[in-house]
């Protein structure tokens, strides 16, 4: 009788911790793909940053989009190019300089981000000014640091 007790116990405690790790699972995917994020700037070249970021971010599981000056993929990400149309972006991650923004300012603003994030040599005042008007959170960060500690 008491070992039936004790495997009854045990089978109840395992399907509460399968379901507490399915719950957590979930949870923890619905929270990254709120987070969806455009890279603007890809490349196909595994040494560039933007190539790392989006890399690091679906490792991470979150949803991504990226535009480059002409296709191409990296992990399950096929580039975009021109000025495509997207919904739900939480985050737009720059990986062009202030001189190439210029042409993306009203595409950004329209997206209607949470937040844009200035990587490196990404930073562009304009830009940012124009970002805090329209109600955008701008970071100026690095997508890689900030996913590699937890901040993302």
């Amino acid at each position: 009788m008491t070992l039936l007790v004790f495997q009854v116990f045990m089978s109840l405690s395992s399907l509460i911790v399968l379901r507490y790790e399915v719950f957590l699972f979930i949870c923890s995917r619905n929270m990254k793909e709120i987070k969806k994020t455009l890279v603007i700037g890809a490349s196909e070249k595994p040494d560039r940053y933007s190539n790392i970021a989006i890399r690091k971010l679906r490792n991470n599981n979150i949803s991504v989009e990226a535009i480059a000056l002409r296709g191409g993929k990296v992990s399950d990400v096929i580039f975009k190019t021109g000025l495509p149309e997207f919904s739900n972006i939480h985050t737009v991650t720059l990986y062009i300089g202030p001189g190439r923004q210029v042409s993306y300012y009203k595409y950004i603003l329209d997206l209607k981000p949470k937040r844009i994030i200035f990587n490196p040599g990404t930073e562009n005042a304009e830009l940012e000014q124009l970002a805090v008007e329209s109600g955008i959170d701008v970071i100026e960060h690095c997508t890689l640091v900030m996913l590699d500690s937890g901040q993302f």
